[in-house]
């Protein structure tokens, strides 16, 4: 997984309540298991038409918001069901943070085993936040993990709360693999162990 440092990117406005995870990914997309390859039907049933063809008012559709690497978003974001392949598209379409007043929880969790940053501020934050992101002359927002903080364009930063574990996870690139590794050795000491002392197992 990538290290997640300080991040400078633009914002894509995206102020809807309750995205669930079948609207940033739809059901027909989740065949593979491979984590590359979903960005573009990302957002699949807002950002293009039945024929499709582009929806030009969509927000990812406009420049230079489809270039964005963050979204500031509506309450609840990434909530319905547990699917995995939700944050595997935001990451494939260049979405490395989701800046909203709430997350759902497994949508969260997902988000920090690969490599993405949800940050949680307060409705009046949010408000501040989309006011900047809407602006196209200047959208760019400034991610900065190790103190977290995020830098508006005004030069006015916002502190966000992150839970220290996975803060260290993000900053060390570790996914759930990479933290069993971590262990590899006291894994080894233990089966070598087992195959002398128990060897019937």
């Amino acid at each position: 997984m990538e290290k997640f440092n300080k991040l400078d990117g633009i914002a894509a406005p995206l102020d809807i309540l309750n995205i669930d995870t079948d609207m940033i990914i739809p059901k027909q997309f989740l065949k593979t298991i491979k984590r590359s390859g979903l960005g573009k039907n990302l957002f699949d049933e807002m950002r293009y038409s039945p024929d499709g063809e582009e929806i030009q008012d969509f927000v990812l559709n406009k420049k230079p918001w489809n270039e964005a690497k963050i979204i500031i978003a509506g309450d609840n974001f990434g909530c319905g069901s547990s699917r995995e392949h939700a944050p595997w598209a935001l990451l494939d379409f260049g979405i490395k943070c989701v800046i909203s007043t709430s997350f759902a929880d497994i949508f969260y969790n997902n988000c920090f085993k690969n490599g993405i940053l949800p940050i949680k501020v307060t409705e009046d934050q949010r408000q501040a936040l989309l006011a900047d992101a809407k602006d196209a002359e200047n959208p760019i927002l400034e991610i900065d993990l190790p103190n977290q903080v995020i830098q508006r364009p005004n030069g006015v930063s916002i502190k966000f709360e992150l839970d220290p574990f996975r803060k260290e996870c993000l900053l060390e690139g570790l996914d759930d693999i990479s933290l069993t590794l971590d262990k590899k050795d006291k894994i080894q000491g233990y089966e070598s162990d087992r195959d002398i002392n128990r060897p019937w197992l």
